[in-house]
């Protein structure tokens, strides 16, 4: 990786005090960002209403954080599947996720290469945890994505490989610059933070006053199914989990979107399905549905579309806001749980 750091990785203010110690007016940083941002160039030289030797000095002290682009898979207008080598030859995977009806686009983002947690259905932690991205690489897969759009997307989600509130500050600082009116300007309420159920990270994010969304991965109604399949509940049981949501949605008024992988004859019994209703009906809530995309590692199953019926109309009866959603991008391997982290 460059000994220098990303400009992609400052916020406005860092870049007005570095503009500020070059002797150059505040203003300064405000080209820059649109230069970054609004015209998404790719090199200093290209910022072309800055004084040539402003550019050197951005030059000597910052480095442009491009990722390389190394496969899409998928067609133009359908889920993508991008593969990006970072500086250092790790991989990530970046998935863009169109809504042709809505005429909006989703891009699901990477936070770590690998991840430390390990859940059965999941692909991401198979190998493990191998690095914290910076909050640069994240904007820059935002950016890659744009470019391959050839416009800003609506929505970002933290759903990729990683575990966003493992890289909490780097993750933060990625979202402040995405929401910037000066940057991509991306609404706080159009960005998703997905964790796997990491307390000290939700009750650290409830301080933020942030307006963005909080998804929780829990994936089972009771504690025993949880650990079978998620090793994170030895660590934050789903008692100590469900507290620290409640209590987010406390202080923040923000109600959280439960994810549940439904797979068959794990976790998508009707008894299953009222265990779970007993258990989130005690705060307001929405919970996503997501059949069982295939892992290699993973024998486990999709339930049928009947079982999956059922287990929806149970919530939904008993007043839960309940999505079943498809799992887009499943052939790609760009479903939930399918992105790879790996090394060139």
């Amino acid at each position: 990786m460059s000994a220098n750091p990303s400009i992609h990785g400052l916020l406005p203010e860092e870049l007005e005090a570095f503009c500020k110690e070059q002797g150059q007016p505040a203003f300064r940083a405000k080209q820059v960002y649109d230069w970054l941002y609004g015209k998404l160039v790719s090199s200093f030289d290209e910022m072309k209403n800055l004084p040539a030797v402003f550019r050197e000095k951005l030059a000597d002290h910052f480095s442009f954080q491009t990722l390389e682009k190394m496969e899409v898979s998928g067609a133009s207008g359908e889920t993508q599947k991008l593969l990006f080598k970072l500086s250092d030859r790790e991989m990530i995977e970046t998935v863009i996720i169109p809504a042709p009806k809505r005429g909006t686009n989703t891009v699901c983002v990477s936070s770590q290469v690998g991840c430390v947690y390990g859940c059965a259905f999941c692909a991401s932690g198979q190998k493990g945890v191998i690095r914290n991205l910076t909050a640069g690489e994240i904007v820059a897969e935002v950016l890659e994505v744009s470019r391959e759009l050839g416009e800003r997307p609506n929505n970002v989600v933290f759903m990729g490989i990683g575990e966003p509130f493992d890289n909490y500050d780097e993750v933060m600082k990625a979202i402040r610059i995405l929401n910037h009116p000066d940057g991509l300007n991306i609404g706080a309420r159009k960005i998703t933070v997905s964790t796997c159920g990491v307390v000290p990270g939700i009750e650290r994010f409830s301080e933020e006053g942030l307006q963005v969304e909080l998804s929780v991965s829990l994936h089972a109604p009771d504690t025993e199914t949880r650990s079978r399949i998620m090793p994170v509940n030895e660590t934050w049981p789903m008692d100590e989990l469900l507290d620290a949501c409640r209590e987010y949605t406390r202080k923040t008024n923000r109600i959280i979107t439960f994810e549940y992988t439904l797979i068959k004859n794990i976790n998508d019994a009707p008894e299953q399905a009222r265990e779970l209703v007993s258990l989130l009906r005690r705060f307001p809530c929405r919970v996503n549905l997501i059949p069982l995309s295939p892992v290699e590692e993973f024998d486990g199953e999709r339930p049928d579309s009947e079982s999956m019926k059922i287990f929806f109309q149970t919530l939904e009866k008993a007043g839960i806001n309940t999505t079943l959603r498809d799992s887009k991008g499943s052939k790609l391997k760009a479903a939930c749980g399918q992105l790879r982290a790996g090394r060139l």
